[in-house]
């Protein structure tokens, strides 16, 4: 029998099944180079090419597919909701101690209950989101979130595109559930907030907020998409047969997991007694800086299971273990200044400038102030010796002063009386702690305006990131939000600054006619109106069907509104109520910008007041889309 591949070439069955065999085996090696020893063998291109070739001989004899092929990672179908997963086995946390005081009282504890010095398996703890990989007969089947430890979620589908989650293990293990922790490594999500900064969106906090926010997208190819990776770090049963008898060790059990193809915890040991569990401390905490992934502690837990057993569970978390957390990083520098920063409501920002240190791995120069009452309570002063953390591990913040080494004319810091864009008067309100810049043209805040405007989470101009809009405002093409919409009169031009070539101006000016046509609700989020968030935008839209029903409403017709308090209410009307906002609607609207409400369907609203209950399959939806649409009606 003979073949016919999409490209015309004929090939023999039983040639064919070699090349996808083989195809599979280089990509799941090259992947484990790759991501588990940083050591890749070929470029990206080159994995790349196998990877579209496996892909197009799979989809040309979908008879030869398999479900632990490499290409099952890239993600699939968009899910409603996730299923709930009850545990067999109770997902429990660790008691927490912060002291070797405390860790020298749990070690010394377990000595007494066991009579012996106790040998403990020493790893360091991952900062990231615990789960659950099921397998049947060496397949991988299922994989759930801790939740609440007795119920979490499926996440199936999100845990097949981890590279380093085996679909298929080395043997047919019978029945086989283990524990691991899914993290972003550090240099993914230093690209991942790049990205997002480039296209105006949030910023992920740290590596850990990343990947639970990943991990529990309901689709699966965005998941894919943010590159997350796994240790495992337990057999869920708490033991595994090995040559046909129980492995008592802990670290035995995670060698066979390794035998069995999965990537377990790094810098695991085996240590006896209080001094070496300290030493073991020492070192990782030496290494964390440097580490791929982001570990906020160490896991001293007992190695023998049977001991583990003897000596028993508490209510919520196991005796046998602790997780010792080391304390947030913090180093002395010297404060060089002060900068404030404009934001697209006018916000000013305090911005620490520091002599540059070394912090939790990376180099800091610059740190939040968070607004003047901070600086006021922790009294900061230029040229202060000032103490300097990364909150959560990322954000550079400064949290003392070392008052040792003030200068005898430190003087207090004082906010400016003119904005540092335009210089313009600037403004506090009683009732709120930032001060503002009372300037609706100033440079700052149209800047931040514009790319706010344009981001994802709001207009959603593909293409259009902060570097973007810096570097049209600088030459002269954006100088507001509606000159977006005249870009396309400069196509040649901008075609030839560095970064835009002719293929990228021309899916900038189509994302930008795009644009025109979007939601009402991501318009009035993109105006930038102060208080006034993604989800409030939702809820103002049921109201008013158009920007100028919005425009016209009054006070009193905003404050009776669900979920608009008087705050958000005075914010409309003194948005609406300056003529300068008046103008650059009116400007969108001639420029073509028509945003439509598609959250109602003002000509036929069957089911209102009526209550709908979805049940069962649905065929032609999903839970969400047919929610939204019987919403609409």
């Amino acid at each position: 029998m003979t073949i016919r591949l999409p490209k015309g070439t004929v090939m023999d069955t039983t040639e064919l099944r070699s090349e996808i065999e083989k195809l599979r085996r280089d990509l799941i090696r090259h992947a484990k180079l790759y991501y588990e020893n940083d050591a890749p063998e070929i470029t990206d291109d080159e994995y790349d090419a196998m990877f579209r070739r496996l892909q197009e001989l799979e989809a040309a004899h979908p008879e030869l597919y398999s479900a632990d092929s490499p290409t099952v990672r890239v993600g699939g179908a968009v899910l409603s909701r996730f299923e709930k997963v009850t545990h067999t086995v109770r997902m429990g946390s660790l008691t927490d101690v912060f002291s070797k005081e405390e860790l020298a009282e749990f070690v010394l504890h377990m000595q007494e209950e066991i009579g012996a010095p106790p040998v403990f398996s020493a790893e360091p703890k991952i900062d990231g989101l615990s789960v659950s990989l099921t397998y049947e007969n060496g397949v991988f089947v299922r994989g759930a979130t801790r939740g609440d430890g007795n119920v979490g979620e499926d996440v199936t589908e999100n845990l097949k595109t981890v590279r380093t989650v085996p679909l298929r293990l080395s043997e047919p293990i019978p029945f086989l559930t283990v524990r691991g922790e899914v993290y972003m490594p550090r240099r993914v999500f230093a690209a991942l907030n790049e990205a997002r900064e480039e296209e105006g969106l949030s910023l992920f906090a740290n590596p850990r907020n990343a990947a639970a926010g990943s991990l529990r997208q309901l689709d699966s190819r965005v998941a894919a998409a943010r590159q997350l990776a796994i240790f495992v770090f337990n057999v869920q049963e708490g033991s595994l047969y090995l040559d046909g008898r129980e492995v008592d060790s802990h670290t035995e059990a995670l060698d066979r997991l390794e035998e069995l193809g999965f990537t377990v915890l790094p810098l695991r040991e085996k240590v006896t007694g209080k001094e070496a569990c300290e030493a073991y401390i020492d070192r990782l905490g030496e290494k964390r800086g440097t580490l791929a992934f982001d570990t906020d502690g160490a896991v001293i837990k007992i190695d023998s299971v049977s001991l583990r057993r003897k000596i028993g569970e508490g209510t919520a978390t196991p005796k046998w273990a602790v997780a010792f957390k080391y304390p947030p990083e913090r180093k002395e520098t010297k404060l060089l200044d002060i900068e404030i920063a404009v934001g697209r409501t006018g916000v000013l920002t305090p911005t620490a400038c520091l002599a540059p240190v070394h912090l939790s791995g990376t180099t800091v120069s610059r740190a939040t102030l968070h607004n003047l009452g901070f600086i006021r309570q922790k009294d900061i002063r230029i040229g202060d010796t000032v103490l300097v953390q990364k909150a959560g591990e990322i954000i550079p913040e400064v949290v003392d002063v070392d008052m040792k080494h003030r200068q005898s004319d430190a003087i207090p810091f004082k906010m400016p009386n003119t904005c540092p864009e335009c210089h313009m008067p600037i403004y506090k309100k009683d009732s709120e702690a930032e001060y503002f810049c009372t300037n609706p043209e100033c440079g700052g805040r149209i800047l931040e305006s514009i790319v706010h405007y344009a981001s994802r989470v709001a207009m959603d101009i593909d293409g259009l990131g902060e570097k973007q809009i810096e570097t049209l405002n600088s030459y002269g093409y954006i100088k507001d939000i509606a000159d977006i919409y005249l870009l396309e009169n400069y196509q040649n031009e901008i075609t030839k600054i560095d970064g835009f070539g002719k293929l990228r101006v021309q899916n900038l000016i189509n994302a930008i006619n795009n644009s025109k046509n979007n939601t009402l609700d991501k318009f009035i989020f993109g105006l930038g109106i102060r208080h006034i968030g993604a989800k409030t935008a939702k809820t103002l839209i049921k109201k008013y069907h158009s920007i100028d029903e919005l425009k016209n409403a009054s006070y009193d017709d905003l404050i009776n509104l669900k979920d608009i308090g008087e705050i958000v209410a005075e914010s409309i009307v003194d948005y609406f109520n300056n003529p300068l906002h008046i103008e650059l609607i009116n400007k969108l609207k001639s420029l073509g910008v028509n945003p439509i409400n598609n959250d109602i369907n003002l000509s036929v609203q069957i089911f209102k007041d009526q209550s709908i209950v979805l049940t069962g399959k649905l065929e032609k939806f999903t839970r969400e889309q047919a929610s939204s649409a019987i919403e609409k009606l």
